[in-house]
């Protein structure tokens, strides 16, 4: 799809030189799905918990014990 959009020079620029896109609709696109990326990862995170919920070392060893 076609847009006309106003983006800072600057911001661009440095999208390309992070990205190394050879173009500008090339460095958009990889901004447009790290951000998407980014947003699907942290939903996951959110559904699944913290680390706070993980086994601590001491569980983990009370675990591995022989009965």
């Amino acid at each position: 799809m076609k847009t006309t959009i106003d983006i800072p020079h600057e911001d661009l620029a440095e999208v390309m030189r992070i990205t190394q896109a050879k173009t500008k609709r090339e460095a958009v696109v990889i901004a447009i799905s790290d951000f998407l990326r980014r947003k699907r990862v942290q939903a996951l995170v959110a559904q699944f918990g913290t680390f706070e919920d993980f086994m601590t070392q001491e569980d983990l060893g009370r675990m591995r014990e022989i009965p």
